[in-house]
């Protein structure tokens, strides 16, 4: 690859954020000149399903050779960032409380209209973390269970059904994020448990949902030592690489939760987290807050770091590959609906099928 053709592609890495209901012009800048791998949508994006619907039009169309994620964090419960007129679902406890697979799967169905519905192509969901400490601050009832089986069947279920909808999923947080003590958003929690206990439970979720085919799978920022006692998962070979890639066998999207939770921001500097996650073996970045200039600045690092060699050319021709798979399976021509308008839009969001699953949940909360 040229160096030009390099800083043309280096932008599929990213997934980003940023601010306002449209598209703003430093988002479209940034896409002209390293193309772009996505974005993602947070309330601060979100009016009403019509202007939604059109946001994801656009965002889809921001680069021509390949489609762009439209991504958005819909997990049910606490973490929603679109609400009524869609459907509001309970939080995923009550899933593994009612321990009812099918219930699960008509869940990620319904869950997977609406959100296509409007143009989304990308869930980062379902939590597979396994609630073993209940003083956790950040996952508590965003799990579906406290039993690492009951996670993996329902998730791997959940998974099966959203991704059959055309809907790609996403399995978190690698290499487990259930007990913690701390929130990674703060501050970078410990994982202090053996190689041996994270096999036999932390993993096993992820497992399932490899089996299951999940398209993407996000790292955790959590400093495990049993694995790495330096780097915290997202930036670590060991963990990214060792074993997800290697030891799981996992051929999809490695995707690292957001650079800017100060779990690593207090260490580390965006650009240095972005080429240090390339490094460990993501494929792609999630640089959240809509600042343009950190999200070119980190781009520019990994070119810097590949023109140096710190970086081999074939890691990042390999990441680009596992994306271009991931958008041919969910993104190509006629894979790919256009956001419903009008009527059909508003038969699809908050539909008393959807209501009566959500309600159906709510029963085991």
């Amino acid at each position: 690859m040229s160096p030009s053709a390099l800083r043309r592609q280096i932008g599929q890495l990213l997934i980003a954020g940023f601010h306002g209901e449209q598209i703003p012009v430093e988002i479209r800048s940034l896409a002209r000149e390293f193309s772009l791998g996505g974005v993602i949508l947070f309330g601060r994006n979100i009016a009403e399903p019509r202007q939604v619907a059109e946001l994801c039009r656009e965002a889809a169309q921001l680069t021509t050779d390949v489609p762009a994620w439209v991504s958005v964090d819909q997990e049910g419960g606490r973490v929603a960032r679109l609400k009524a007129p869609f459907t509001l679902w309970p939080p995923m406890a009550t899933l593994g409380r009612s321990g009812d697979v099918q219930l699960a799967e008509r869940f990620a169905r319904a869950l997977a209209a609406e959100l296509k519905a409007v143009g989304i192509t990308l869930d980062f969901a379902p939590v597979l973390d396994v609630h073993t400490n209940p003083k956790n601050p950040v996952i508590g009832d965003r799990a579906l269970a406290e039993r690492a089986e009951d996670v993996a069947r329902l998730g791997s279920a959940i998974i099966r059904a959203m991704q059959a909808e055309g809907l790609a999923a996403c399995g978190k947080h690698f290499p487990g994020h259930g007990d913690t003590s701390t929130d990674s958003h703060l501050e970078l929690p410990l994982v202090e448990h053996p190689p041996e206990r994270l096999r036999e439970v932390e993993f096993v979720p992820f497992r399932a949902a490899i089996e299951a085919g999940v398209a993407t799978i996000m790292t955790a920022h959590v400093l495990v030592p049993a694995l790495d006692e330096q780097r915290p998962a997202t930036l670590s070979k060991r963990v990214v690489t060792g074993l997800l890639r290697e030891e799981l066998h996992y051929n999809g999207v490695i995707v690292s939760d957001d650079l800017e939770m100060k779990a690593l921001a207090n260490d580390y500097k965006v650009p240095e987290s972005a080429v240090l996650a390339v490094e460990a073996g993501c494929d792609t970045l999630l640089i959240c807050s809509g600042d343009v200039d950190v999200q070119a600045a980190a781009l520019e690092a990994i070119v810097h770091a590949v023109e140096t060699e710190r970086i081999g050319l074939t890691r990042v021709e390999d990441a680009l590959r596992r994306q271009q798979r991931a958008k041919e399976r969910f993104l190509a021509a006629g894979v790919t609906s256009r956001p419903l308008g009008g009527k059909a839009l508003e038969q699809t969001l908050g539909q008393d099928a959807h209501r009566r699953i959500a309600d159906e949940m709510a029963r085991f909360a």
